[in-house]
């Protein structure tokens, strides 16, 4: 066991002691490469062949790009300029071509004479730059560039045979000095630990690590890629399955009261006065749920259900159960709006049964208390008392339950809302809150494809609720392009406006509060790209309302809510929206998640394409909530060709969260699957595609937990012990980093 860490020297080696201070601040500050290791797991984006060249017609505006493309024309130019006067000034003019299209590289001033001698029409090479436009034609002002000379030993050597690695590079790093850099640490790949056990590797057919790290970097042919991809993909899928293998291993060690409801109880009277009936989803996962409850072990569930579905009502049956068997239900929400909510909506399905200890409470009744960090101290004595009484049988608050101060008389079940918002650390911080480990429910609206269900969320059982109860109206949605057809969005407030006259109530979502600028951090902060290409800022709340107002719902009643309001103004806005007093809610997207409020029908989303799928997805979950029927409206001014636009008709063709979740994760980086794109760090992921390796990591998964079954210490395997610390180490700092 001690020579592990001997072994694996090498790849833990800083890179300044290998390739200099220079080189090694560069790849750390603009990589985040800082060790060998770092350095070998850097792996090529794509592969050039000698004889293929890039598509040039295919290039992204404003992105650094790297191409390997022929000169075709070098011209250079005299001008007279301010600093040359004379008609000394000199450009530089090169014309390359890929056989796809061409592309103009420009040098100016004492940058020519380099270029100028070696650019010759017929050389080869690869040039890297950033792309833009000048006179309406694609250019590369000053890009570096390696002449590729087939002929001479000592680069066909660097250049690795046929095929020629492109890495992720940046403006400071071009993609042939990280290839350098890796020739420089290549021989190291042959002390690379292994993780995988030897059984499982010849198994499935697998190469060894250090063989697929020298065939990532050097390929002499495609196979040798394919054969260095499907190995690295395993590592990554297994090293992080067998993390959440333990910790579901660990986790089913720990002890935990079972809580078994009583027959003639709190869940009794309150399923019987229900006005409705149960769904079958909702039974279904009910039943998973109270099994998971009656064992001696802490639950670990969870529960996905598609926007509308029922969840609250699953969950509050859960912590009707618990508080029957003598426990207490806490319900964690990630804002104040939200746990504001829960506790009105929990409290009204509840009625009498809500009003233990008062006079007209029934008699199995039970206290529900809300705890959040803007209430007064009054009323914060009073609920942390009501808690450690065990007067109190149910909690509902925000990150303010997890404080030091909140003790509970017996915390039986942990609800846990939105869980995507909330870090493992959080989860933990409350669990630690009971005499024993409590039972603990995970709930998200947004729903999770299989495999990141079995990613992210790998260490909980899943339950899936796909049906919508009864009474649930369809929701029409349709993108409004108001840059193309400015008539649409008059239109769009016509219908708010028929919707209110029909007694109805509506949401206009904007990505923006409005009063940024009161703030000078805020207004300090530099503007997104989207935003400096269009030479406008977000729509914001605090303007939109103002105009809605004055214009096109004028005379209606409209109200503003958004995140840096009071808590207490946004309790009566809330409470004003819901008892029908306010036609329109102007809001930021405070109102995501959890807000009924039946008799809203219809919802405009301004700058719809600056929100993800998902997110418009919650949104749009927020009407068609009672008996009408729901319309949600995605007004964009982005072009109808635009990766945007096409997202935005994706939403509108389909109700199906399941689908959408699928489209978003398409769309986007694997490392916001994982919740680390929040924290500025790199994804553990580089080789796996959560959506295209599904078998990968459900096979993995299963080898997972026979491994960690036979060897939770994994002391026959030092190998994948290593791997997984250095895992578990980039894990905690991201969770740090979140937190």
């Amino acid at each position: 066991m001690d020579l592990v860490p001997a072994l694996e020297e090498p790849l833990k080696q800083p890179l300044k002691s290998v390739l200099g201070p220079a080189t090694a601040k560069v790849m750390a500050e603009h990589l985040g490469l800082h060790s060998v290791g770092d350095l070998l797991h850097h792996y090529p984006r794509r592969y050039e062949e000698r004889g293929q060249l890039t598509h040039l017609a295919d290039l992204p505006m404003d992105e650094h790009v790297t191409v390997v493309a022929q000169v075709a024309d070098a011209r250079l130019h005299t001008f007279a300029s301010a600093k040359a006067p004379r008609g000394k000034g000199q450009r530089l003019e090169v014309t390359i071509t890929d056989g796809s299209g061409r592309i103009q590289l420009v040098f100016f001033g004492n940058g020519v004479h380099k270029p100028h001698k070696e650019l010759l029409p017929g050389t080869r090479a690869l040039f890297a730059g950033k792309v833009s436009v000048f006179n309406r034609r694609l250019q590369l002002a000053h890009p570096a560039y390696e002449l590729l000379r087939g002929e001479s030993e000592e680069t066909v050597d660097t250049w690795a045979g046929a095929l020629i690695p492109l890495y992720p590079a940046t403006a400071k790093l071009e993609s042939w000095k990280i290839g350098k850099a890796i020739q420089t640490v290549l021989p190291s790949a042959q002390e690379a630990v292994d993780p995988l056990p030897a059984s499982l590797r010849e198994g499935r057919g697998l190469v060894s690590l250090p063989e697929a790290l020298l065939k990532i970097h050097r390929p002499h042919t495609k196979a040798d890629v394919e054969d260095a991809r499907a190995r690295l993909k395993w590592d990554e899928a297994f090293v992080l399955q067998v993390a959440l293998a333990r910790r579901r291993h660990a986790d089913a060690q720990l002890p935990a009261v079972p809580r078994r409801p009583k027959p003639d109880g709190l869940l009794t009277a309150f399923d019987a006065r229900l006005p409705f009936t149960l769904t079958d989803g909702q039974r279904k996962v009910s039943r998973e749920i109270f099994d998971d409850l009656a064992t001696d072990h802490p639950m670990h569930r969870l529960l996905q259900g598609e926007v509308g579905s029922g969840k609250t009502m699953v969950a509050l049956r859960a912590m009707l159960a618990v508080v029957d068997a003598g426990g207490q239900a806490a319900m964690l929400a990630p804002t104040e709006v939200l746990a504001q909510q829960h506790h009105r909506s929990v409290v009204e399905m509840m009625g009498e049964l809500a009003e233990g200890g008062m006079l007209g409470g029934a008699e199995q009744a039970t206290k529900v208390v809300l705890l959040t960090g803007s209430m007064g101290t009054a009323a914060r004595r009073q609920a942390l008392l009501d808690l450690v009484t065990g007067e109190a049988g149910i909690v509902i608050g925000t990150h303010a339950l997890i404080e030091d101060k909140v003790q509970f008389h017996d915390l039986g079940l942990v609800v846990v809302d939105e869980q995507h918002r909330f870090g493992v650390e959080q989860r933990d911080a409350l669990r630690g809150k009971g005499k024993q480990p409590p039972h603990l429910l995970v709930m998200t609206a947004t729903p999770i494809p299989r495999t990141v269900a079995m990613t992210v969320f790998g260490d909980l059982e899943t339950s899936v609720l796909d049906q919508l109860p009864a009474g649930r109206s369809p929701i029409a949605s349709h993108v409004v392009p108001a840059a193309d057809k400015p008539h649409f969005l008059a239109r769009a407030w016509d219908r708010v406006r028929e919707e209110a006259e029909n007694g109805h109530q509506a949401y206009v979502v904007c990505p923006r509060i409005g009063d940024e600028e009161d703030d000078p951090k805020k207004a300090a902060k530099k503007k997104s790209p989207e935003d400096e290409a269009e030479k406008r800022p977000p729509l914001a709340v605090l303007d939109v309302a103002d105009q809605l107002a004055k214009g096109p719902l004028s005379g209606l009643a409209v109200e503003v809510l958004h995140g840096r309001m009071h808590p207490d103004d946004k309790d009566a806005v809330m409470r004003r929206f819901a008892a029908g007093e306010t036609d329109v809610l102007v809001a930021t997207t405070v109102i995501e998640v959890g807000v009924n409020v039946p008799n809203a029908t219809a919802m405009v989303i301004m700058d719809a394409d600056r929100f993800g799928v998902s997110q418009l997805h919650q949104l749009r979950g927020r009407v068609g909530r009672g008996s009408a029927a729901g319309l949600c409206l995605l007004v964009t001014e982005m072009a109808e060709a635009s990766p945007a636009r096409q997202r935005l008709n994706a939403v509108a063709a389909t109700l199906d969260g399941f689908e959408l979740s699928r489209i978003d994760l398409e769309q986007r980086r694997e490392g916001d699957v994982l919740g680390q794109a929040q924290s500025g760090t790199r994804s553990s992921l580089r080789m796996l595609a959560v959506i295209e390796d599904e078998e990968i990591i459900a096979e993995a998964r299963e080898e997972a937990t026979a491994v960690v079954a036979a060897d939770p210490d994994l002391e026959r395997l030092p190998g994948l012990r290593t791997a997984l610390d250095a895992l578990l180490d980039e894990e905690r700092e991201q969770y740090l980093d979140k937190g």
